[in-house]
């Protein structure tokens, strides 16, 4: 099997890797790729936002299978070009990428097929926003999240009115988003901890490819601004089998089954987003695709040919029932530039990848880094994701905490506590 794998992050270096492990997989290709994933396999010039020219490419290089990273070339309807020209592809179609493309599309989604989520209020406009805050209905603190596709940061939780004012002036005003914010959805704010879970889905049939914690705050202890994610561990102990059963039941199997009976049907990675409240797991938001950095701890994890998966998948013939996985933990800790998730510093050169690549079961993924001049330098807010696996929580972060430390450049900045909430619920944790 030829794959094509589309996007340039530390997520596809990740998908790359690992169907490089794969039995049945006789070459892989990426668009556009980046340092580290060239280093792997061939890398091809691509503007992801151009359907034709990501068509043309999969028919040059008789790509049997192109698997699509990133959000927004499916949100405009990239899969939608690869089914009408008869060549598979994992990934939703745009209408069915509006449950990630459009929060105000996810929310009016989940009411019409009780999908247990928060309570919401849609506005249309900045006086819509402010008397649906005045209103207190939704109480205090409150979360306030942009329509759009906003990379991971078009949500503000806020603790009073002033703040909140202040995020929907923000947002639906000064644009900070861009158009994304032109819509906003305020919803009540959920209490409990957060988890990810992932499916693969042909249409009819879900999954599970696995769970994970993310950590979305710039800083330790969940401090500072939202950002695309600044580490992750996998599996998420809270998830246990039973829980797991219940969100296929109570929340997968109602948005896969309402996608298909409203006329799009849903294939491809989802991700699911929850918050585990005391009244049950609660959605938070979906992805339509596998989230980054948590693509990077469950991808290593899976301890079976991930290829067959994903081409059943694509083919609307997904029969499998379960994914085999390894009894490892993984830990990821995203190494970002000065100034992330804000104004960042680039083209600052980065030493050290090679040494953290040496720490024993530690993988590094590139993300924000470039060529110049024959130089690895920053060229993003996350530029690289250290991975680490081990028996328990404990081993994993160390070593990726140890792959970290040997990596350096100037203004890097990471959260140096990924994994230690998790380590008292690891049986292999002292």
């Amino acid at each position: 099997m030829r794959v094509l794998v589309i996007g340039s992050g530390a997520r596809e270096h990740a998908i790359v890797a690992r169907l490089l492990a794969d039995p049945g997989v006789s070459a892989v290709r990426c668009a556009p790729g980046n340092p580290g994933i060239a280093a792997l396999v061939p890398t091809m010039a691509l503007d992801m936002a151009d359907a034709g020219a990501t068509l043309d490419l999969a028919r040059h290089h008789h790509i049997d299978l192109t698997v699509v990273g990133p959000e927004a070339p499916l949100s405009s309807g990239l899969a939608d070009r690869f089914a009408a020209a008869g060549r598979p592809i994992v990934g939703p179609s745009a209408a069915a990428a509006r449950l990630e493309s459009s929060k105000a599309f996810a929310k009016a989604f989940m009411a019409r097929h009780l999908v247990p989520t928060a309570r919401f209020r849609t506005c249309e406009t900045l006086d819509d926003a402010r008397a649906t805050l005045a209103s207190g209905e939704l109480g205090f603190p409150v979360v306030l999240k942009a329509d759009g596709l906003a990379a991971g940061k078009g949500v503000v939780i806020a603790a009073d009115g002033v703040s909140a004012d202040r995020a929907a002036v923000a947002a639906m005003q000064e644009r900070r988003f861009g158009e994304a914010g032109a819509r906003l959805v305020i919803e009540e704010c959920l209490n409990g901890p957060e988890a990810s879970f992932f499916v693969l889905t042909d249409g009819i049939r879900a999954i599970v490819l696995g769970t994970a914690q993310d950590y979305k705050r710039a800083f330790d202890d969940d401090r500072g601004p939202n950002t695309g994610g600044m580490g992750a561990l996998a599996p998420n102990l809270r998830i246990d089998a039973a829980l797991g059963a219940r969100v296929l039941q109570e929340i997968v199997t109602p948005v896969i089954g309402g996608m298909a009976a409203e006329g799009s049907p849903y294939r491809g990675f989802l991700y699911v987003g929850l918050m585990l409240t005391a009244q049950g797991p609660k959605v938070i938001e979906f992805n339509a695709r596998l989230g980054d950095p948590e693509t990077q701890v469950i991808l290593p994890l899976i301890a079976e040919p991930l290829a067959p998966l994903l081409a059943s998948a694509a083919a609307g013939a997904l029969t499998q029932r379960a994914v085999r996985m390894a009894p490892d933990r993984a830990v990821c800790v995203v190494l970002a530039s000065q100034g992330y998730p804000e104004s960042v510093h680039t083209g600052r050169p980065i030493h050290g990848v090679e040494a953290a690549e040496a720490v024993e079961r530690v993988a590094v993924y590139h993300a924000g880094t470039a060529i110049r001049d024959g130089v690895l330098v920053t060229s993003g807010g996350r530029v690289l994701s250290v991975v680490g696996r081990g028996r328990d929580f404990v081993e994993a972060a160390a070593r990726a905490y140890a792959g970290a430390g040997r990596i350096s450049f100037e203004g890097m900045q990471y959260r140096r506590d990924i994994g230690r909430q998790a380590f008292g619920f690891d049986a292999g944790a002292p």
